[in-house]
C-alpha cells in the first residue's frame, strides 16, 4: 500500500464510541471491529492514518483462531486479560499475557494461530476467556522477512504515564519499545488510575482506544471503554481518567495515500 507523510489540510476529532463498531459473534469469539474486517466492510471506515485493524477480541478456553496466513503487515497483540497461545510458521510460540508486548511482522508471508489453551503448554487448565487487542499497521517496506518480537514492559506501565510499546520512530530506537517496520508510528499504552492525566503526542494523525474505564479528553465528551477518538491534525490534548483506565494510543507521522 502506498502512504503519504503529507499534512493534513484540516484538524478533525472525530469520536467513535463502541457500540459503533462491527460485530463478529460466534460460539467461542466475541470480536467488534473499529474498522473495516472480514465480511463487514464500509469503503468509509478502511483505516485511520497507517491503523488498519483494531479487533477487540474475547475467546473462550480451548478456541481461537487456527493455523492462517498475513502477508506484509505489521500486527501487534496486546492482551488485557488471561492468556493467548502464539505460534507461527517461523519457529515462534509463546503465552502472550498482560503487561508482555509482542508484534508478529509478516513480510514475504507467514502462517501463525493465535488460541486461548495456554495449558497445553504450562499444564495448568483454566477456565477463564482471554481479551486482547489486535491492531495491524502497514510496513513502509512490503516483502521483509518475516519476524517475531516480544517483550515484558508491565514495570514501565507501573510507573505511569504513556509507555511506548511498539515503535518503528528513530527517536524511540533502543528504548524498551518493541519494533516495527514503519519509521512513522508508534504504539503507546497508560494504565491510569482515577484522576491521572496524559497528555496525547504532537503528530498528523492519533487513534485513541478506551482498552477499559473510563476517560475524559479535552475537545471530546466522556469516553467509556470501547470508545476510541481519530484525530487528524491535532494532538497534544489531555487525557484524564474518571475511573481506573487503561488506554491505548497510536501516533502516526504518515497516512496510507488513495
Amino acid at each position: 500500500m502506498k502512504t503519504s507523510t503529507a499534512k493534513p489540510r484540516r484538524e478533525l476529532i472525530d469520536v467513535r464510541y463502541a457500540d459503533e463498531r462491527a460485530k463478529t459473534r460466534i460460539g467461542w469469539l466475541d470480536s467488534k471491529h473499529s474498522f473495516s474486517f472480514g465480511r463487514h466492510y464500509d469503503p468509509r471506515n478502511t483505516h485511520h492514518g497507517l491503523l488498519l485493524v483494531n479487533n477487540d477480541d474475547i475467546v473462550t478456553p480451548g478456541f481461537g483462531f487456527e493455523t492462517h496466513p498475513h502477508r506484509d503487515m505489521e500486527i501487534v497483540t496486546w492482551v488485557l486479560r488471561g492468556s493467548l497461545v502464539h505460534q507461527d510458521s517461523t519457529g515462534h510460540s509463546g503465552v502472550i499475557y498482560p503487561g508482555l508486548a509482542q508484534r508478529m511482522s509478516a513480510g514475504t508471508g507467514i502462517m501463525h494461530s493465535e488460541k486461548n489453551d495456554s495449558w497445553r503448554l504450562q499444564g495448568d487448565k483454566h477456565a477463564d476467556p482471554v481479551h486482547f487487542i489486535q491492531m495491524w499497521v502497514v510496513p513502509d517496506t512490503d516483502s521483509i522477512t518475516p519476524g517475531y518480537e516480544q517483550l515484558e514492559i508491565d514495570d514501565e506501565l507501573l510507573r505511569g504515564g504513556l509507555v511506548t510499546v511498539a515503535s518503528g520512530m528513530k527517536q524511540h530506537a533502543g528504548a524498551s519499545a518493541i519494533r516495527i517496520k514503519n519509521r512513522h508510528a508508534a504504539l503507546h499504552v497508560a494504565r491510569l488510575e482515577a484522576g491521572d492525566s496524559v497528555e496525547l503526542p504532537n503528530a498528523p494523525y492519533l487513534h485513541l482506544f478506551v482498552a477499559r474505564g473510563a476517560v475524559t479528553m479535552e475537545q471530546a465528551s466522556t469516553l467509556a471503554q470501547g470508545d476510541a477518538v481519530r484525530l487528524t491534525g491535532s494532538g497534544g490534548q489531555r487525557i484524564t481518567a474518571s475511573a481506573p483506565a487503561e488506554v491505548m494510543v497510536w501516533e502516526m507521522h504518515a497516512t496510507i495515500a488513495g
